[in-house]
């Protein structure tokens, strides 16, 4: 009989941690498939799911028995340890999101070259690029060695990759440079590479002391101020602020220093957790708005198709890992009190911008 162990944390107080151990079934229903989940990453990206877990639904992913307790969405890699749909073979090497544990049973459906998607009930509702799983043979990119460094970078270079282009589709809004808090983290350094990349706006680090030094070494911003420095930031154009983390005092500054020459609030992230945002009616400038990869994705893939769609990310990303491999590197944490480790660190900011956490719940070897 095969178990399962997965990280839960507290819906209101993700600082409380547990592992819970499920018992999985010895025989499939049809069309069922048992994914093992080898390692997953843990970034800031999964303290925002936490965040907005509710309004987004990404507790939804992963239901749990008490509804005080969520399971955090992960992107990782994963093998088919058993299928009972004929389409999909044990074995197969797959890419999604997955609760942070060991294995992950779903109902396979929407089954294509490319991959499968979980169709089970409680997805109904949900975008399906999160209940997507690619198979490893269909990605052009895909090396085993990179595993670990794809689970760190993938997605939240989609993302950023899809705000870039989703502010190009509105010509930038008429601005010069791109405010990007957060400087350091992975998606605002992806963020900054694929602004570099077009080439049309400025790219500007907004960051802490402690990583002012290494936003400069990547080489992908054309300025980077302090966030004590705001005040200091040329204010006599046009600017976009791209929004990593939800500081309340921060956007308050930057929305009174560029008034009407803020002319888009986007925001990303919502990693920090001791303050609310300050309400919209008293923000001078745009009012900020939440960006949600999937539909930008949906309406470049109706625009394109999704083949193009799939091309021109696959090669961008490419590019990406290379770049990465340049300054980052990968931090291992093993086991259950390991894994519980590792999420609370990056949850109180303690994780190096140059380190990349992945995190097996299996017991170390």
């Amino acid at each position: 009989m095969t178990s399962a162990r997965t990280l839960e944390v507290l819906k209101a107080d993700p600082q409380q941690t547990r592992v819970v151990e499920d018992t999985l079934p010895d025989t499939l229903e049809d069309g069922q498939v048992l994914l093992a989940v080898d390692r997953f990453a843990v970034t800031a990206n999964n303290i925002s799911y936490c965040q907005v877990g509710e309004t987004l639904g990404y507790w939804r992913f992963f239901p749990t028995d008490d509804n005080a307790w969520g399971r955090v969405p992960a992107m990782g890699y994963a093998s088919v340890a058993a299928s009972a749909h004929p389409e999909v073979q044990e074995g197969e090497r797959v890419w999604g999101f997955f609760p942070m544990g060991t294995h992950l049973l779903i109902q396979a459906g929407n089954i294509n070259a490319q991959g499968f998607n979980d169709v089970s009930e409680h997805r109904e509702g949900l975008a399906p690029v999160y209940s997507h799983f690619q198979r490893a043979s269909a990605n052009p990119l895909y090396e085993p060695a990179r595993e670990e460094q794809d689970s760190l970078l993938r997605g939240l270079f989609l993302t950023a990759w899809l705000c870039e282009d989703a502010m190009y589709d509105q010509d930038f809004y008429a601005a010069g440079d791109c405010l990007i808090t957060s400087a350091s983290s992975k998606t605002s350094i992806a963020l900054a590479f694929a602004t570099r990349e077009r080439g049309t706006l400025r790219s500007i680090a907004i960051t802490s002391p402690g990583n002012q030094a290494f936003c400069r070494s990547l080489g992908c911003y054309d300025e980077v101020y302090l966030y004590d420095d705001i005040e200091k930031l040329p204010n006599d154009r046009g600017a976009l602020l791209v929004d990593m983390a939800g500081n309340s005092a921060v956007n308050s500054a930057i929305h009174h220093h560029y008034g009407d020459h803020l002319r888009y609030d986007c925001r990303i992230g919502v990693t920090h957790r001791e303050a609310l945002p300050e309400p919209d009616a008293l923000l001078p400038g745009p009012a900020p708005q939440m960006f949600f990869a999937p539909h930008q994705a949906q309406k470049r893939s109706e625009e394109w198709s999704p083949g193009v769609l799939e091309q021109r990310i696959a090669s961008a990303f490419g590019r990406f890992r290379r770049f990465a491999d340049s300054w980052l590197s990968v931090r291992r944490f093993d086991g259950p009190e390991q894994a519980q480790e590792a999420f609370l660190e990056v949850l109180h900011g303690k994780a190096s911008a140059q380190e990349g956490y992945t995190v097996s719940v299996n017991a170390p070897s």
